[in-house]
Parts: C-alpha cells; sequence; structure tokens
C-alpha cells in the first residue's frame, strides 16, 4: 500500500502524486478563513486518493466544531467535483484495506505561543494524556498534529529572541507513553516543521521489540518555506 503524508501546509497546495491513502495531519490554512478552508477542500477534493484522511491542527479554529464540509460533491465555475473517499478524524477512527487508523488533533501550549491559534490546545501533559488514552491499542496508522516527545520533535529554543539557536525537544510526553500501548505500524504527525522527516525504530526504544516507522510531515519548513515533500510510506 502506497501512503503519502503531508502536513502543516498553512495554505500551500503542493502537487501529489496519488496512491493508495493521502493522511493529512493538521495546520491546513494560511490564516484560517472560511474561504482558505473551501480552497484547501477544492483541493484535496481533485486528490487521486482510494481514501483521504485528514486531522486538524493547533492553526484550524474553523475544524473545533467539526470540518464544515460533509457534502459528497460541489461545483465551483461551473465545475463539479465529486469527493473521493475523503474521512475528518478527531479523537476518532475509520478503516482501510484492513488497518485500523485513529486521528487525533491534541497539541500543548507553550509560553508566547499565538492565541490566535490554540485549536485543540490544552495546557498539560495530564491532559493530554486522557485524549491520547482514547486510542485502541490494535491501531495500525496512528495519525496525530503532536509528535512524541524525542521523536522528530526538535524546534528552537528562544527562536526570535537573535541569540544562538539551541535544539529542544518539545513533544508530547504523555503521547510516547502511550506508544508503548498502542505500537502502531505507523505514527504520522508534523507541528514542529524543523524536524520534518521519516525515521524507523525500537519501540519502546532500544528494546528489541517491533520497528515503528514515524514521519513528521511538516510541508513548510522552520521559516515557513514549501520546500518539504510529502513523504511516502509504503506497508
Amino acid at each position: 500500500m502506497k501512503i503519502d503524508c503531508i502536513s502543516d501546509l498553512h495554505g500551500e497546495q503542493p502537487e501529489l502524486e496519488g496512491g493508495d491513502l493521502l493522511i493529512i495531519a493538521g495546520d491546513l490554512t494560511a490564516r484560517d478563513t472560511k474561504d482558505d478552508l473551501l480552497a484547501f477542500d477544492i483541493w484535496v477534493s481533485k486528490q487521486q486518493y482510494k481514501k483521504t484522511i485528514i486531522i486538524a491542527g493547533n492553526h484550524d479554529n474553523s475544524c473545533v466544531k467539526g470540518y464544515p464540509f460533509t457534502r459528497r460533491r460541489f461545483a465551483v465555475d461551473g465545475i463539479v467535483f465529486p469527493y473521493n473517499d475523503i474521512e475528518y478524524l478527531s479523537d476518532s477512527g475509520t478503516e482501510f484495506e484492513g488497518l485500523k487508523i485513529w486521528g487525533s488533533p491534541w497539541t500543548k501550549s507553550f509560553p508566547g505561543m499565538n492565541p490566535y491559534c490554540k485549536a485543540f490546545v490544552l495546557d498539560t501533559e495530564e491532559e493530554l494524556e486522557e485524549k491520547w488514552k482514547l486510542i485502541p491499542s490494535d491501531t495500525d496508522i496512528l495519525i496525530t498534529h503532536s509528535p512524541p516527545y524525542g521523536t522528530l520533535d526538535e524546534t528552537f529554543e528562544n527562536k526570535f529572541s537573535g541569540r544562538t539557536k539551541t535544539r529542544i525537544n518539545v513533544g508530547s510526553t504523555s503521547l510516547g507513553k502511550e506508544l508503548n500501548r498502542i505500537m502502531p505500524r505507523l505514527h504520522v504527525f508534523g507541528h514542529l516543521h524543523l524536524s520534518y522527516g521519516k525515521m524507523e525504530c525500537e519501540w519502546p526504544p532500544y528494546t528489541g521489540l517491533e520497528l515503528v516507522t514515524f514521519v513528521n510531515a511538516a510541508h513548510l519548513n522552520e521559516d515557513y518555506e514549501a520546500i518539504n515533500k510529502p513523504i511516502t510510506v509504503i506497508l
């Protein structure tokens, strides 16, 4: 199965190759307006995948009450766009070709966070842990906006201070703990643009148990340049 993973589009509409499954892991638009979200919705409906799964991120305030476009086909300038099989997940799951998939949009707040970018944001790991506990233990593909602590979760400390940039890990510690229970085959996320990439590692770390594929699919880099390509995983 060919799975393309992308996240943190912030309004960008990259060309995608098509395949079996497309995963979009949050931060869908640039300004979080209705027009922006409609533009995203039109773009995603044109993608050539058997199934597309979308979750929201901390920039997606428009999705707090649910993904607002639910019609199965619509017309723009006289052109009718039929939906492919597109599904929005928010603390919910679905199945595709025998794989169980779960999506969750939550992230943790941090000092100085933009107050307009706090959709699905919680203040403590204890609150986050309650969300992660909803994830079924038999999940094959986990999609979150937040990375787990220590895995493709680096950003720059004091990014805007003008000082020497030090990389720090800021992912969710409670998510990493719950991964010990869930053990998905694939975990897709974004949120931290600096840590774009894919890695396979033993989980729990250094145990020699099972390999989990982790993907930070952020499309924009740390400077909000749209240079990162979708990451393909074959399952």
